[in-house]
């Protein structure tokens, strides 16, 4: 399974609860409304940076995350996010964003999401096998699969094993759901 994320806020004077009911209408009319290929999605309100960065956001900071099949399913929901009965309800919690940055994750690790995550990069002179190895048992661990913006390359789950630096923030779930 593939996911796309995309890191966002609102606009300054954009009030965050204005901007986050806005946010969930989009979710809810692309749920009723999803592309081929389209497994569901979630938001998250993120505490904390995950990456540099991050601080533009003045603390209302936003995770989407858009499960998808594969690459092809990936593009037809790249499609469909500004088409039919998603195009008004994407372009007005677009018009309220202040920015954004997106990248494309790979499910490595099927586990537990919580309320804790951490974002990370491949410790240098360490194999990918034995990065996965370290992993807590349980976890979920997500790969970037493309460079689309300054995210790093793992999201984990919980805090990192012993050894691996991490930015680890706390998120709450604002909404999901499954198609």
């Amino acid at each position: 399974m593939l996911a796309y994320v995309f890191w966002h806020w609102p606009a300054s004077g954009i009030a965050a609860d204005r901007y986050v009911e806005r946010l969930v209408a989009f979710h809810r009319i692309f749920a009723a409304n999803p592309s081929p290929g389209f497994r569901g999605s979630e938001v998250f309100a993120i505490e904390g940076e995950p990456w540099s960065g991050a601080a533009a956001a003045g603390g209302n900071l936003y995770e989407d995350w858009y499960f998808v099949d594969d690459f092809t399913a990936l593009g037809a929901l790249n499609e469909a996010a500004v088409t039919v009965a998603r195009k008004d309800p994407h372009d007005t919690v677009a018009k309220l964003a202040g920015g954004g940055a997106g990248g494309v994750y790979r499910n490595m690790i099927v586990g537990r999401v919580g309320d804790e995550v951490s974002w990370f990069a491949k410790p240098p002179g360490t194999t990918y096998e034995e990065l996965f190895k370290r992993m807590p048992h349980g976890n979920s661990l997500w790969m970037r699969q493309m460079v689309l913006g300054p995210a790093p390359e793992f999201r984990l789950a919980g805090p990192p094993p012993p050894g691996i630096a991490a930015a680890t923030v706390r998120v709450r779930q604002l909404y999901r759901t499954e198609s």
